[in-house]
């Protein structure tokens, strides 16, 4: 680390405009090139994807996404001349668009039951070629702007489904940028100074100028999700300015002790600096440990979420020592340099407040560690309650076509009917007598003239209680698929449209093979259900690899067995909190008007596993920051209450700073238009609230107060045989020798101002 802060210090104009270069290179490019954001929802060995590969083979007019255009009449009905006059020449020329393989009308007889009963609201079936994710996006684009050409003088139309839901990418908006504007004003507020106030926020945006085109081009070759950039986006300002403060943080310490600015970038490169890449390899480890779900969703996201902490990595410790060199002493407070000026120096002490809170821990460790893990628990409650699932489009924004579409279908047609599942037969068994060609659109087959093998699942989808109206079946040529469609009587996201599917796979499907009949369910809504199931089934591996990474990387750093195993056990705690905020919020309602969202929901699949993984990742940031202070302290003192008590309270003002930076920047995407991206804002801004204030500043200094020498203890035998790791610099300042060496997280007291005991010139302690 030091050999590459003494390059950056030594060229910083070159440092400095290679950024520039890269930037502009890989924007450029990216633009030239153009995103490509994909959705992939395949899920191999699931029912959905059984009933997709089956339409496919057999039936595959019938296996692509489709869309609903919806219009209504304010007088009158659809039916009426005027009103066919305008929307029959615009599906005309919506079946013209290549991706579109057919459009049912509602004034077809195949189309009759997309009337509503008075009339008023009508929709059309566009269908889709393949997935919708795999369409152009042009021919999406023309569908939509040909509904709104027909829109207007008396007539609604809008564009609701898969199709049109590929348009809707979260995107970065004012309200985000708030939050930056508030993490510009704690810097100024913990730095005084405004140029060190912008120079965590310039190596945040540099990198995110780097990564967020890296991740662009990647999409050509790698299937990433439309939220990634977005998350991407979130993820890189949060840790990128947090990482840019802490080594701004122990650089402005070092110039106020007296060091060069040479040797004060240096150090600060080789101490914070170090300990930097160290977080960082650990939120890419989580971030990458989402392919052990098998869900290729996640895979994109893993990936384009580990450049933008890898592109944040690599600004702090080559561009910010290049910055702080070019900037020399300005990014102290003019207070500061004045001081300088008279050649006096000073060291940065723990403030009054966290000292005497570090005390109040030290004396009722019993008290607030019971009272940080009661309320923590609490919190929790709402995450027994955790259902997962895709919200439908009535939670789109107001006002955008998809949401107008959604309403007015559910106004005429009930929820229901803006999620129809999609029943596929396999009659391999006992096949149907062969069509001998396309089976031609028309009105659906009456009870007696519906073949015995689909009779009885006929029967019982018409008489289940949860099920409005059944569609078809419509018959493969070669006789061994049918496919109906059904409608349930309850929107898509519900929790009884997911046990009406579970009946159909298990009770009626049983039934049905008494005839010959494999019965399997698909559709946006069923696909959507086993995504989440997939992911469910995925948490406990991914939870054990997580969790047990997290163990072995603060083993090896601490050479102890409780710090690890309370630092496992508390991420748990703080996660589950964090999950319970967010189902309080989307699933339960609380306080959801307030920040914009349509209705209450299920919670999507992907957010526990994401939450999961950049929690881990960032509350190891804190974690390594706080033990390793007191670590450092142990080592010198052999003392665990004052080696605590001292890591805590130095700890404590750049914990807080660092994690109200997240909390506010996390805290701003709550505020945007997208569903998912209030998810994650929330989501990561609770779970930063909560392991940084409670957690890291109450629970985890009470705890180690109670298990006293205990907490470094580690088997000799596995001390022999593990290799050592640490984040901590373990040589000095070429320039200044006399310099004791500091912690890579250390902000505050000098070692050498509380060490009873000689350092050796190596920098370890004669208790090592």
């Amino acid at each position: 680390m030091r050999r590459l802060a003494r390059w950056s210090i030594g060229h910083p104009v070159l440092v400095l405009v290679l950024w520039v270069v890269a930037i502009a290179a890989a924007q450029l490019s990216s633009a030239t090139v153009g995103p490509d954001y994909r959705n992939s929802f395949s899920l191999p060995g699931t029912d959905s994807q059984r009933t997709l590969d089956l339409l496919q083979k057999d039936l595959p007019q019938a296996a692509g996404d489709f869309d609903s255009i919806v219009f209504r009449a304010d007088q009158g009905s659809v039916s009426d001349p005027q009103v066919r006059a305008r929307v029959e020449p615009m599906l005309a020329e919506v079946a013209k668009v290549p991706s579109v393989t057919g459009v049912i009308s509602p004034y077809s007889p195949a189309g009759a039951a997309q009337l509503s009963p008075d009339g008023q609201i009508g929709y059309a079936q566009v269908r889709y070629a393949g997935s919708a994710v795999d369409l152009p996006r042009a021919d999406i684009e023309r569908i939509v702007d040909l509904a709104e050409g027909a829109d207007g003088d008396g007539l609604t139309v809008a564009v609701g489904g898969q199709g049109v839901l590929t348009l809707s990418a979260p995107t970065i908006g004012p309200a985000e940028l708030i939050g930056v504007a508030v993490a510009a004003l704690i810097l100024f507020l913990a730095f005084g100074s405004l140029v060190a106030m912008t120079l965590p926020i310039i190596s945040a945006v540099a990198a995110l100028g780097v990564g967020t085109a890296v991740v662009g081009l990647l999409t050509h070759t790698v299937t990433i999700a439309d939220v990634a950039p977005t998350l991407g986006v979130l993820l890189g300002l949060g840790v990128g300015i947090d990482y840019a403060l802490f080594i701004v943080n122990r650089h402005r310490t070092g110039l106020r002790a007296g060091m060069s600015v040479a040797d004060s970038v240096a150090t600060a490169s080789d101490t914070s600096g170090r300990a930097v890449v160290f977080a960082g390899i650990t939120v890419c480890i989580a971030l990458l440990g989402l392919f052990v779900t098998g869900v290729e969703f996640l895979y994109g996201l893993a990936i384009g979420a580990s450049i933008a902490v890898a592109c944040t990595v690599l600004a702090s410790i080559t561009l910010l020592p290049a910055l702080l060199t070019l900037l020399g002493t300005r990014v102290l407070s003019r207070k500061h340099r004045a001081v300088l000026a008279r050649a006096e120096t000073t060291e940065e002490h723990a403030g009054r407040f966290f000292q005497r809170w570090a005390t109040a821990v030290r004396r009722h460790p019993v008290v607030l560690a019971g009272a940080g893990l009661v309320a923590l628990l609490v919190i929790a409650v709402p995450t027994l309650d955790l259902r997962l699932g895709v919200a439908d489009q009535g939670n789109d924004p107001k006002g955008t076509t998809s949401r107008t579409a959604y309403d007015l279908i559910t106004e005429g047609f009930g929820p229901g009917a803006n999620g129809p599942l999609v029943v596929a037969v396999d009659l391999s068994a006992a096949p149907l007598p062969p069509t001998g060609g396309t089976t031609p659109a028309g009105p659906p087959p009456t009870a007696d003239t519906l073949p015995p093998q689909l009779r009885g699942l006929v029967a019982a989808l018409k008489a289940d209680p949860d099920v409005a109206s059944v569609l078809g079946p419509i018959p493969s040529p070669n006789g061994t698929t049918a496919v109906l469609q059904v409608i349930p009587r309850t929107s898509p996201q519900t929790e009884g449209t997911s046990q009406l599917i579970e009946r159909i796979r298990t009770d009626m499907a049983s039934q049905a093979a008494s005839t010959g009949a494999v019965v399997h369910v698909g559709g946006a809504t069923a696909t959507f259900d086993d995504f989440a199931d997939k992911i469910t089934m995925a948490l406990p591996l991914f939870f054990t690899v997580v969790i047990g990474l997290s163990f072995l990387l603060l083993m090896l750093a601490f050479r102890s067995l409780l710090v690890p195993a309370v630092g496992a056990v508390l991420n748990l705690v703080s996660a589950a909190a964090a999950f319970g905020v967010v189902t309080a919020v989307f699933q339960w309602g609380w306080g959801s008007g307030l920040i914009g969202l349509g209705k209450a929901g299920p919670i999507e699949p992907f957010i526990p596993v994401i939450l999961f993984a950049l929690l881990f990742g960032l509350s190891m940031d804190y974690q390594v920051f706080l033990v390793s202070r007191m670590h450092e302290m142990w080592l010198r003192t052999r003392d665990n209450t004052t080696a605590v008590r001292t890591g805590h309270a130095d700890t404590g003002r750049v914990i807080i700073a660092a994690a109200s930076i997240m909390v506010f920047v996390f805290g701003a995407f709550v505020f945007g238009d997208s569903r998912i991206i209030k998810l994650l804002g929330l989501g990561m801004a609770a779970a930063v609230l909560l392991d940084a204030f409670v957690i890291r500043m109450i629970v985890v200094p009470a705890l180690m107060h109670l298990t006293g020498r205990a907490t470094w203890w580690l088997p000799g035998w596995l001390d022999r045989i593990l290799p050592h790791v640490t984040v901590e610099a373990s040589h000095q300042p070429e320039d200044n020798p006399s310099t004791p060496p500091q912690l890579a997280l250390q902000t505050s007291t000098p070692a050498a101002a509380t060490n009873p005991h000689p350092t050796h010139p190596g920098g370890r302690t004669d208790n090592e």
